[in-house]
């Protein structure tokens, strides 16, 4: 339900946004791709689609079994189903074309496809920064207040935490867009990377694309210091509770709770730090496309396994829900 809403919203925002363009004489991009080389394209195509197939298979099946096993209706699991989706979604943006540019040579993408991946790579994002900010806010009234963890963590903040992250990565993504709808693309149409990203189509604008740069720079940069600041003053709270439990089977119990979310965070900032908090002058095509191959590729196939291998009521939930259905079977077999 939350997927349907997500691209009838995006939809009709995006058709309105560039329906009047007329700012450019380029109908069509080619995106060069990582490599030229067809011995290296076909072992890139074989490791990235067996990536998305653990992708798809890791985070549906997470959003599955949170769905199934009711001992998973908790704040957490909530918030960690809600990360299966972005991470299934913006991986589904971006993965499937570059797949289809690995096996092709005329790597074409319309204006209209390009500006629209770029739209939805950006909402995705944008929302997943907020929504693991959101996580680690629940970590920590989980471990610093767990008296009053149920009622503060109601189902009504949960909502509203989900729904402003969602509803910032439409504005910002919005926003972006249409600032960027203003570029001119008067002679080279060729995207020196293997996806429409903004640096990459800075870059190739025949126009002075400053405003829009220190646009961009101030969004992401407002994105990433809200997030990093409550993050990081979640799991400050958090070390300082846990370093006054006395027994260290607690202290493990409470450091197991949160290294999940934390390796995840460290992971996703990293990268996304990396890649959009620099001038466009320190864009390099190479150590820009391996950080983007991180994020967008490995990241959302990393989640999944990061958050079920180290949390054992993933695995309980997973071995009542097959048991569930062995269940089942036997039942319509008698």
């Amino acid at each position: 339900m939350t997927g349907n809403l997500v691209k009838k919203k995006t939809g009709e925002e995006l058709n309105g946004i560039l329906k009047g363009r007329n700012n450019t004489n380029v109908p069509d991009f080619i995106l060069m791709g990582l490599t030229d080389s067809e011995e290296i394209r076909t072992v890139l195509f074989m490791l990235f689609l067996l990536i998305y197939l653990m992708t798809v298979l890791g985070n549906a099946g997470m959003i599955l079994i949170i769905l199934l096993d009711p001992q998973l209706y908790t704040p957490m699991y909530f918030f960690l189903s809600h990360l299966s989706f972005l991470d299934l979604s913006y991986s589904t943006v971006i993965t499937p074309k570059t797949l289809e540019n690995l096996l092709i040579n005329k790597k074409l993408i319309s204006f209209m496809n390009c500006f629209t991946q770029m739209y939805f790579f950006f909402l995705l994002a944008v929302s997943e920064l907020f929504l693991l900010s959101a996580m680690a806010y629940d970590r920590y009234v989980a471990i610093c207040n767990p008296l009053h963890y149920q009622v503060v963590m109601s189902t009504r903040l949960c909502r509203i935490l989900i729904t402003g992250s969602y509803t910032i990565g439409f504005t910002e993504s919005s926003v972006n867009i249409l600032y960027m709808n203003k570029l001119h693309f008067c002679n080279s149409n060729v995207i020196y990377h293997f996806f429409c990203d903004t640096s990459p189509i800075l870059v190739l604008s025949c126009t002075d694309t400053h405003d829009i740069e220190i646009m961009i720079f101030i969004f992401t940069s407002l994105n990433v210091m809200v997030s990093l600041i409550t993050i990081s003053v979640s799991y400050g709270s958090i070390l300082s509770t846990i370093l006054k439990i006395k027994s260290s089977s607690g202290k493990r119990k409470a450091f197991s709770t949160c290294a999940s979310h934390f390796m995840g965070v460290t992971i996703f900032y990293g990268t996304t730090i990396f890649t959009y908090l620099r001038p466009k002058k320190s864009y390099t095509l190479g150590k820009d496309q391996v950080a983007s191959v991180f994020y967008t590729m490995v990241i959302p196939m990393l989640n999944p396994l990061i958050y079920s291998l180290r949390n054992k009521e993933v695995k309980n939930a997973l071995i009542r829900v097959m048991q569930k259905r062995g269940d089942l079977r036997l039942l319509k077999l008698h």
